[in-house]
């Protein structure tokens, strides 16, 4: 361990026992705001003393084995002695490795949640029944994890695909988990309405969003031109007899949200501001960061079957994510929820870069 990542360790405890100390002081349970985020800074610092107190341990046990190899006459004592040391070592690291992925810099949004919108793009009634698969997949992997989902919008197309979809997920680290999921997802396999058997590629965009409060936005609603309809279903059937759908635009940026999910036009408008909302602070993000955070439009590129972040071939039951060359021959587990493996290693990927990076 170089004397620089000594030395940031050593903050990192010296703040880990402040927090500590914080909790010995009775006026910290009488200020909400207060006791949350010191309770959240100590539990994001425990897990990096505890590692590094690991990894101290196992460097310890290593140096005394070694020692008392250098002072034992049986040979076979001194093969285990060293074996030990030998063992040790690489615990310690693999320990110091972990260390330093922990202490790359985060994304500030992980903890939020998120509005994820999924889109059908080429490949017409298919890429609308993709669409509505990636949904049920997204919305199992919440379920699989106990978070909530809650629709924010649908467009269906006349099979009972989604032209365009939004929900909200809410639950602890929903972004820093979907976050990776944003791009064109692209499926290779025959559709129910080939009658020839022949296998078809589609695609469809997800653009992932973090949720944010109206206080972390300054939204001037002047700028915002609402506009109420009729809402209708698929093929212009007719949804309700009342004016209850909400077309919010965006008039200094140009951007539209349209929400008609719900009975009530003021349901309706809310749900809109939220969407809003998210898409202005993610432009607001890739304008400040764009290195490091692309931008909406980059996240779900144009929606061509030639681009995609993701491959999911029914045929060899296989998901390729391009991004890291990751292929797990698991589809349907994947399909029912089954994301962790690909996340895992997403954001591992993310994680080993920003520490290399020091971004």
């Amino acid at each position: 361990m170089d004397d620089s990542l000594k030395k940031r360790l050593d903050e990192v405890e010296a703040a880990f026992a402040d927090t500590e100390a914080e909790f010995s002081d009775p006026d910290l349970f009488n200020d909400q705001g207060r006791y949350t985020e010191v309770a959240k800074r100590h539990s994001e610092l425990k897990a990096i003393v505890d590692l590094y107190r690991e990894f101290l341990a196992a460097q310890a046990e290593a140096a005394e084995a070694y020692d008392i190899a250098g002072g034992e006459q049986d040979a076979d004592m001194v093969a285990y002695l060293k074996e030990t040391a030998a063992s040790k070592r690489v615990e310690a690291d693999k320990i110091l490795n972990d260390l330093q992925l922990l202490l790359a810099p985060k994304d500030p949004n992980d903890d939020k949640d998120v509005i994820v919108e999924v889109r059908a793009a080429a490949g017409g009634e298919e890429a609308a029944l993709w669409a509505s698969d990636l949904m049920r997949m997204y919305a199992k992997y919440a379920e699989n994890r106990g978070w909530k989902v809650e629709s924010l919008s649908t467009s269906e197309s006349d099979t009972g695909g989604f032209k365009d979809a939004s929900f909200a997920v809410k639950g602890k680290g929903a972004y820093s988990r979907l976050k990776f999921e944003a791009g064109p997802h692209r499926v290779q396999r025959v559709p129910k309405t080939e009658s020839q058997g022949r296998v078809h590629t589609s695609v469809a965009t997800v653009a992932v969003l973090p949720e944010i409060e109206e206080v972390e936005l300054d939204l001037d609603m002047n700028d915002v031109q609402v506009e109420v309809y009729r809402s209708s279903g698929p093929g212009g059937q007719s949804v309700n007899t009342t004016d209850s759908a909400v077309r919010l635009i965006h008039e200094p940026s140009g951007l539209v949200v349209t929400c008609q999910d719900e009975k009530s036009q003021l349901q309706n408008k809310e749900k809109a501001l939220r969407i809003l909302r998210a898409r202005l602070f993610q432009r607001m993000i890739d304008e400040q960061q764009a290195e490091i955070a692309a931008n909406r439009k980059e996240q779900v590129g144009t929606g061509e079957r030639s681009e995609k972040i993701r491959t999911y071939n029914y045929k060899d039951n296989r998901v390729t994510d391009h991004r890291i060359g990751l292929t797990i021959r698991n589809l349907a587990g994947v399909l029912e929820g089954d994301l962790d493996e690909v996340i895992d290693a997403l954001t591992l990927d993310d994680q080993t870069r920003r520490l290399a990076q020091g971004a």
